[in-house]
């Protein structure tokens, strides 16, 4: 539990304060910058990306999520704007499982299999869910980042995952990317769909508004 309460207050802390190279070192967290499709499909690669799966996040949806009522949807703005998360919605486009890194406890690595929850497919709880996003509303923000990108294939599977990484945190999106892997290949009677999604201008955005 401790673990996890560090991680939240420095990433929370990460989004208002440039003034915390030693511990963000730690954490392997680096500034996010503008990066090319070149730069993500290059490191997207090392990470055992699908290539037909890669995509960039558009970056309005940073207004989408900030333009949410901030009364009503704090909690969800926060957990839709961090760096990492997997994203599972079923067949219909429905968020049935949600991950992200200020739930995931570990230090200095990210623990995405804290207490066995990716054991079975579909994974335990992690992060509470909402219906803010679906896989409807998410796909239009997705901009493949190659000609082996097939936007136009997205349908008729059991479950979409989408795993959103940054450059800026490589070390916890490449251990993400693989436990998110390896928890789809559990899923041997569903047809699944993994998408990944490189959200750093996103990030870029809220860390320079």
């Amino acid at each position: 539990m401790k673990s996890k309460i560090h991680i939240a207050i420095l990433i929370s802390t990460f989004s208002i304060s440039s003034c915390m190279p030693i511990v963000k070192s730690i954490y392997g967290i680096k500034d996010p910058k503008l990066i090319s499709d070149k730069q993500i499909v290059k490191t997207s690669k090392k990470f055992k990306v699908e290539q037909s799966a890669n995509y960039s996040l558009d970056t309005s949806y940073f207004s989408f999520i900030m333009d949410l009522d901030t009364n009503k949807f704090k909690v969800e703005r926060k957990n839709h704007i961090q760096p990492l998360q997997a994203l599972y919605f079923d067949s219909e486009g429905q968020l049935v499982k949600f991950y992200i890194n200020c739930y995931a406890g570990g230090f200095p690595n990210l623990n995405w299999n804290y207490d066995g929850n990716l054991e079975t497919f579909l994974p335990k709880d992690q992060a509470p869910l909402d219906t803010i996003i679906n896989f409807q509303k998410l796909a239009p923000f997705l901009k493949p980042v190659n000609r082996l990108s097939k936007v136009n294939e997205l349908s008729n599977y059991d479950y979409y995952v989408v795993v959103f990484w940054t450059k800026c945190m490589k070390r916890h999106s490449k251990r993400l990317i693989k436990s998110i892997q390896e928890n789809v290949s559990k899923a041997k009677s569903h047809k699944v769909k993994l998408i990944y999604v490189n959200n750093e201008h996103v990030f870029y955005k809220l860390e320079n508004r």
